[in-house]
């Protein structure tokens, strides 16, 4: 075997090539020098990870705070665009009527066979019974409760509620009455030419004066044997999203 080895040593130095033992030391050495560099620069990598870690922490923990911050001024910049916004929607009514006393919702009750709300304006700010409710798009209901500091408002959708109501097309009269997700007009004359889309507003009463959007008919019950006729309405003003509303004196 050795001889053989050294012929084949020789044979290759004669002819000007490289010996298959000299490829396979060279091969070697290069892979025993390949996993050298790997393990290496894995220690390497590790001992800067391990270095790294506590700053990572901080860096992380940095973000995380700014992140909570950001979150917070932004959730403060969308209420005070809605408070805006809202105070805006308010100024028609407030400039319509410039003795009525702006007011916000503070409440609604937890029961669901109650419609009213709290206002933060009571008698100390001249507000008093049975005074008129409304908002940018119209009637919100009646005052039915006074206290120093506020007060209690029916809404037109309560079962109590009754508002002198007329058609804008022909001024036939009738009475809003609350049905809990809607307004009915109950008592128009049959002959009145009531149609879906038409606007009813409130007669003049004790809470309002003439003019003032109840809602739209909806739908519309007729009966032949009957003498009036009733008008659905859908109300004026968004009533689960309540924020600013006037209230009118006598």
């Amino acid at each position: 075997m050795a001889a053989t080895l050294a012929l084949v040593q020789i044979n290759a130095e004669r002819a000007g090539t490289i010996s298959p033992l000299a490829s396979i030391a060279t091969s070697l050495a290069s892979f025993a020098e390949s996993a050298s560099t790997i393990a290496i620069d894995g220690g390497q990598s590790a001992v800067h990870s391990v270095i790294s870690l506590p700053m990572l922490e901080r860096e992380n923990a940095q973000l995380r705070e700014q992140n909570r911050a950001l979150s917070a001024e932004n959730a403060r910049l969308h209420e005070l665009a809605a408070q805006y916004a809202s105070e805006v929607s308010i100024r028609p009514a407030v400039d319509l009527y410039p003795k009525g006393i702006e007011a916000r919702v503070i409440g609604f009750p937890p029961e669901d066979d109650s419609r009213t709300v709290t206002i933060d304006r009571g008698s100390n700010a001249g507000v008093r019974t049975d005074d008129g409710v409304i908002a940018s798009g119209g009637v919100v209901g009646r005052v039915a409760s006074v206290g120093p500091l506020s007060s209690e408002v029916v809404l037109i959708t309560d079962y109590t509620s009754r508002i002198p109501a007329i058609t804008r097309q022909g001024r036939y009269w009738g009475i809003a009455r609350g049905n809990l997700s809607s307004v009915r007009v109950e008592y128009i004359p049959q002959d009145a030419p009531l149609k879906t889309g038409e606007t009813i507003v409130t007669g003049a009463g004790r809470s309002f004066q003439s003019g003032v959007p109840i809602g739209t008919i909806v739908s519309i019950e007729r009966s032949d044997a009957a003498l009036y006729q009733t008008a659905v309405l859908r109300p004026a003003v968004k009533l689960g999203a309540l924020d600013r509303v006037v209230v009118l004196p006598h």
